[in-house]
């Protein structure tokens, strides 16, 4: 994340596709990233790590979760992958698994403690889990570049939802007057029912991402545009109250 942007003028691609419907009883596994605290001083960040901190809290308060929580040096390449693997792995077909990652990131890639994570990695750990309903949500500077090319045919084997920050070309923004970062505060406030625009207590992918990209380009004066990309449809329930 950094205080200075790029703005391009891009076409939101909003891939909404059939799926399965999450069970109103589904258990919930998340898997909660957060670092601020880089190797050496360079590199570190303000918030990312209260921000896999107040998502971990706010699932704890809600049905049936399975939380880890994993920041700054505990968040190495491996220990994410193998944390991602093992929670998932006890997941059913109606569960939900949930990564959460805020932090560095780069064209393509998040930026654990010492290595790049890749979508690959990421949709390699979740391809164990019996689970039909996978998402993704990243606070990372370019993160609307996580996906692997079309022509490869391996974003379709999956469903997976990727709640994106930033496009390709933008940096995440955080201010030190806030206690999350843009994107995180705004997923915060929609996740708690601020998108629950019916009052049915169920947020769904369509409502989640309406509230959060409007309020993310509302507080990033438009330099900041949140991306939704992934094999789902768009009244899927992303979360029950």
């Amino acid at each position: 994340m950094d205080l200075s942007f790029l703005r391009y003028r891009i076409i939101f691609p909003f891939l909404f596709l059939l799926c399965f419907v999450p069970d109103i009883h589904a258990d919930v596994y998340l898997v909660s990233v957060g670092i601020s605290d880089y190797p050496g001083t360079s590199s570190d960040l303000s918030l990312p790590a209260k921000d896999a901190q107040a998502i971990s809290s706010l699932y704890k308060t809600n049905n049936k979760a399975h939380v880890s929580l994993l920041l700054n040096e505990r968040a190495t390449k491996d220990a994410i992958i193998q944390q991602m693997k093992a929670m998932y792995s006890k997941a059913g077909k109606d569960d939900i698994v949930v990564l959460f990652f805020s932090g560095h990131g780069a064209p393509g890639a998040f930026c654990a403690y010492d290595y790049s994570l890749m979508y690959s990695d990421i949709r390699k750990a979740m391809s164990g889990t019996k689970c039909t309903n996978k998402m993704i949500f990243a606070d990372a500077c370019f993160s609307g570049k996580i996906r692997e090319n079309k022509r490869s045919g391996q974003n379709n084997k999956m469903n997976i939802m990727l709640f994106l920050s930033s496009r390709s070309d933008e940096v995440s923004l955080e201010s030190p007057s806030m206690n999350n970062g843009y994107f995180t505060s705004c997923l915060l406030r929609c996740l708690k029912g601020g998108s629950d625009s019916n009052r049915d207590k169920v947020i769904t992918a369509r409502e989640l991402f309406t509230g959060v990209r409007d309020g993310v380009i509302e507080l990033s004066n438009d330099r900041q545009h949140p991306v939704m990309w992934g094999n789902f449809r768009d009244d899927m329930p992303v979360m029950r109250w």
